[in-house]
Parts: C-alpha cells; sequence; structure tokens
C-alpha cells in the first residue's frame, strides 16, 4: 500500500462518500483491470527509452474518466488537481505523484487509436463476460442511434466534416453518424458495433450485427423487409422484427398486438443507449472523421456493459 499524505488522510476521515465516489468504487471493482492491461502493455512505451512513461494503469483509468465524464485532455488535467476522488481512482497522491499533463493525456489517446485497442478491449470484455455468464447468446437485438457533428461551416475550412452525413428521422434533419448495435436479450449488452455516417440506412448493416448464434432476432421496423425475413428464417432464426403498414393502409389490431409482444424485448436495446448517451452526456461526436470517433464508441459501449451489470458483477466477487 502506498503512503497517504496529510491531505489524503484528511480525505479519508470526511463523513459523507459522494454519487462520483461510489460510481468510481464500483467501476473500479467490475473492470477486468488486469485481463485488458495485458492487452495494451506490448504497445506502451518502456522505461529506459528517455523520459520514464507514467504507470500504464494509471494513464489508462484516467483515459476511462474522460469517457464517464465527457472531459477534453486540458479538462481532465484540471479535474485531477481539483479533484480527490479521482485522483484516487487513478491511484494519484497530490502531493507525492506527478499529475500527467494535457499532453501525455494526448499521447495515450493516440496510443489506442494507432493500434485500434479499444476495439480489443471491447472484444476481450466480452469474452469475459462470456464467461462469467452474463452474454445471453439465444437472440440478438439490433438498432442504431444517432450521433450528432458540429452542421456549421463557420471554422477553418468553411466546412462541414466530410466524413459525416445527413439523414431524416420524422420530420428532422441530422447530421453526423450513426453507431449500430447488436445487444443480446437477456440484459441488452451489446456484442457487435458498426460505425457508419449517418445516411447509411440500418438495415444495411444488419448482418454485421448478427454474431450467427442466435434463435431469434429483434429489431424495430426500420429492419423490416421480406428478403432478410426469408434469409434468416431458412437459417432457423426466428423473426421478431416489428411489422411495418404497407404505404396508405394502416396496421391491423393482430399487427399492433405483434409489434407489442415484440417491442417489450427490443426496448432492452434502449438501456445502453440511455447509459452512454444521457448519463455519460455522449449525444455529440468529439472529434474529426469516422475512425476517431470509432474509437470512442467501441471504448463507451464496452463501459457501458460493465455498468449495467455491475451490481451482479460486484456479487460474484463478495
Amino acid at each position: 500500500m502506498k503512503a497517504l499524505s496529510f491531505a489524503s488522510l484528511s480525505y479519508e476521515s470526511k463523513k459523507k462518500k459522494t454519487r462520483r465516489e461510489q460510481f468510481l468504487e464500483e467501476m473500479d471493482q467490475v473492470i477486468p483491470w488486469e485481463t485488458i492491461l495485458k492487452i495494451i502493455s506490448p504497445y506502451y512505451p518502456k522505461a529506459g527509452n528517455g523520459r520514464r512513461p507514467m504507470t500504464l494503469e494509471v494513464m489508462l483509468r484516467i483515459y476511462f474518466m474522460q469517457q464517464w465524464y465527457g472531459l477534453s485532455d486540458p479538462a481532465m488535467e484540471d479535474a485531477l488537481y481539483d479533484i480527490e476522488s479521482m485522483r484516487r481512482f487513478a491511484g494519484l497522491d497530490l502531493q507525492m505523484d506527478a499529475i500527467p499533463d494535457e499532453t501525455t493525456i494526448l499521447h495515450f489517446r493516440h496510443l489506442l487509436e494507432k493500434h485500434k485497442l479499444t476495439e480489443k478491449l471491447f472484444e476481450q470484455t466480452h469474452r469475459y463476460l462470456t464467461d462469467k455468464g452474463m452474454m445471453v447468446r439465444e437472440g440478438t437485438i439490433v438498432d442504431a442511434t444517432i450521433l450528432n457533428a458540429p452542421s456549421s461551416t463557420k471554422n477553418r475550412d468553411n466546412s462541414r466534416d466530410k466524413e459525416m452525413k445527413q439523414t431524416k428521422k420524422g420530420n428532422q434533419w441530422y447530421f453526423g453518424m450513426k453507431a449500430h448495435v447488436g445487444t443480446d436479450t437477456g440484459k441488452g449488452l451489446v456484442h457487435s458495433i458498426v460505425v457508419t455516417n449517418a445516411a447509411v440506412h440500418d438495415s444495411k448493416v444488419m448482418d454485421k450485427l448478427l454474431h450467427g448464434e442466435e434463435k431469434a432476432v429483434y429489431g424495430d421496423k426500420a429492419y423490416a423487409g421480406e428478403d432478410r425475413q426469408r434469409d434468416c428464417e431458412s437459417r432457423g432464426i426466428e423473426w421478431c422484427v416489428k411489422r411495418k403498414a404497407v404505404r396508405g393502409r394502416k396496421l391491423s389490431a393482430e399487427d399492433r398486438e405483434y409489434n407489442h409482444r415484440q417491442g417489450k424485448v427490443r426496448a432492452k436495446v434502449e438501456h445502453v443507449f440511455q447509459v452512454v448517451k444521457h448519463q455519460w452526456n455522449y449525444r455529440k461526436v468529439r472529434y474529426k472523421g469516422l475512425y476517431k470517433n470509432t474509437v470512442q464508441v467501441y471504448s463507451l459501449f464496452m463501459l457501458a456493459n460493465l455498468y449495467l451489470i455491475r451490481r451482479e458483477l460486484i456479487m460474484m466477487k463478495a
């Protein structure tokens, strides 16, 4: 155990535990640190080549906090100076340790981007949850969510991001990208991710969201299609996608009842979207281009999976 400074000891004696502290303590318990650190370790700078690097686990913990609180690199550096609970989660002491500056935090993010490590972390966490019996393989729910990008042209290039596109949903236009996900039918945990510009129709990437072992597939009306239905049923997969009315006609009472039944299962996919978009406030892309944002999307949904079942994982460790 590292010795605590007087400031840290004073913090220990406070009477109330904040919601931030409770959240960080829970996530600290459920993230499989040893497993995911092994994935990054071969790519991380080793001591002896120039300035001694910060500890890998410290940098990964800081990166995760950026995802949860939507902090830029400079804001993350400031938070480490300001907030004791964040320093504790990172394993830093203000009086005894060097605080990583914004450039160090930036370089770590670039390392993850360069080697596509967040995708590997997502896949490893998926295997970890499957081994724990948390992932249900019998069915898949497919859905997509729009993530907005700046639509203004009042910038240095006088143009929008060329990799982002616009789409119409209802009577409103959106500009940005889409995160397409496939989740299990048990707890709505994400097992597949595809990121595209917003103009790509949801049904175009449906096949990439299926793992191939499901016995049923659920989705909203955007995925309805006779060819896709026949293809799934020919492979022994039950088609539970909501029914779509023919133009000029309304759905029958039987179809509405069918959609209502399937909607009870399909709604589970909204839980992970609620965590990412509302709790962690990721409604708008933070970088330019699809690649960097895709890297972040993998990390966000990996962490959201762990958050959704954090209490079950903590009980398993007890």
